[in-house]
């Protein structure tokens, strides 16, 4: 007896057939394509939301769920779902602090032999700096303390180059406070303008050693302390103190380094960092060699020109030569780098000081070179600081075997350096004849690197 005989019989099996082969396509597409898999899903759990909150349900005719009425002709259905909902939005500009990627130089890398990975800090949404983790640590730590209470007309007052001011005059704003930033009147003047720009108000001060009371930092604490003994008003001045307090090293502590071991699935040799409160490259080191527990990883500090922290690192004492008696030319560190390079010891900066393995020196000559470089070969325009850490990861990734991976970090853009920094690559003519034939002819092996950024071996 055959199906044809009976067509109830053959329509069910035809029925079942096309079920199998439904389920089947079905599954194929869900491989296929699995941003299909993503938007089903998605909107799967847009519907079981609004059924929750009582929107009208209707069963479903095969399944028995609840199937929400939809109106596909209304726009509304096109916009983002609401705020709280879309994994893509963050809540306010605080949300784009950290995340940052961490980006392979491919000039240095292929020129050296090594993988040279940079953690590109400039992409930190508020200040584009690394400062933007430290300030909103701080921040968060004195509300919690109760130091800082939005809306009651709270001033932040902080003693900075530049960067971490910045961040604060940023956060300030969007926390419903207001920032005072006292700095040295020989930063450039891009930084200043820019913290006017944010509302903050800006004390550029002549540079003089920490023992002075107009030293900046002095002149900030003492400015924060002014205003809450005032009596004319119920407003707290809060010192955020970014040289001393440990909310510095600990954002890097709790968000750098774990980001840092993530995206680098653990295979990190080296990690290089400038120090200028400290708190980077302490903060890094303390997650990698204490936290993660890679006790092979080296950390290595990023000094340039006139900063003691080299010979601290190295012998033991802080010590530089520009500090010899008729040879300082500033009060403070004799070079053109700014954000990073000391003559004193910082709370931070002692935090991880034991962990630091090593340390490079930099020359402000070899900082230029090095900035000029990532121009000409990674279309990456970087500040003084910045370069300074290629400079020392790249002489940390020739002293390892082939192979190595070395991590630095690319601070902020060369946009706030263009009156000093860049002022003086264009005095050194290192801009001359970029487009020329000659220029674009240049070798990028190990030796033609070494030569262009001046390393000694």
């Amino acid at each position: 007896m055959s199906l044809s005989d009976h067509p109830r019989a053959y329509g069910t099996a035809a029925l079942a057939v096309a079920f199998i082969a439904g389920i089947f396509v079905t599954l194929g597409f869900k491989d296929l394509y699995p941003e299909l898999e993503e938007e089903y899903q998605r909107r799967r759990r847009r519907k079981t939301r609004r059924s929750s909150a009582g929107e009208s349900r209707r069963s479903s005719l095969f399944f028995g769920g609840p199937v929400q009425l939809e109106d596909h002709e209304s726009s509304t259905d096109l916009s983002l779902p609401p705020s709280g909902f879309h994994d893509g939005i963050v809540d306010g500009i605080e949300g784009c602090i950290g995340h940052t990627p961490l980006v392979r130089i491919r000039s240095l890398s292929a020129a050296t032999g090594r993988t040279i990975l940079a953690k590109a800090e400039f992409l930190n949404g508020a200040g584009g700096s690394p400062k933007d983790r430290v300030a909103l640590h701080m921040i968060e730590v004195a509300e919690s303390a109760g130091l800082l209470q939005p809306g009651r007309g709270d001033t932040i007052y902080e003693g900075t180059v530049g960067s971490t001011g910045i961040s604060l005059a940023t956060l300030a704003r969007a926390r419903g406070y207001r920032a005072h930033i006292c700095m040295p009147n020989d930063m450039a003047i891009e930084k200043s303008t820019l913290l006017h720009h944010l509302g903050a108000t800006v004390e550029r001060v002549d540079p003089a050693p920490i023992t002075s009371p107009d030293h900046f930092v002095n002149l900030a604490r003492r400015r924060a302390a002014e205003h809450t003994a005032s009596a004319s008003t119920e407003s707290r001045g809060f010192f955020a103190d970014q040289f001393e307090s440990p909310a510095n090293y600990e954002a890097h502590l709790q968000t750098t380094g774990p980001e840092i071991l993530q995206q680098t699935a653990g295979k990190i040799d080296a990690f290089v960092a400038g120090a200028g409160t400290g708190g980077t490259i302490s903060g890094v080191a303390k997650y990698l060699k204490e936290e993660a527990k890679l006790k092979n990883v080296r950390i290595v500090l990023a000094d340039p020109q006139g900063s003691g922290l080299y010979n601290k690192v190295r012998h033991g004492v802080m010590y530089s030569s520009t500090e010899r008696e008729g040879t300082r030319r500033r009060a403070q560190v004799d070079t053109i780098v700014e954000g990073i390079g000391i003559n004193r010891l910082t709370a931070n900066f002692e935090a991880g000081r034991e962990l630091v393995d090593d340390a490079v020196r930099v020359s402000d000559e070899q900082a230029c070179r090095m900035a000029r470089w990532l121009v000409e070969h990674d279309g990456i325009f970087a500040g003084s600081s910045t370069a300074v850490n290629f400079v020392a990861a790249v002489s940390t990734a020739l002293k390892m075997p082939p192979g190595s991976v070395v991590v630095t970090v690319l601070c902020d853009s060369g946009t706030r350096h263009l009156s000093k920094f860049w002022k003086r690559i264009g005095e050194m003519g290192l801009e001359e004849g970029n487009d020329s034939e000659e220029g674009g002819q240049r070798g990028e092996g190990e030796e033609d690197l070494v030569r262009a950024i001046g390393l000694s071996r």
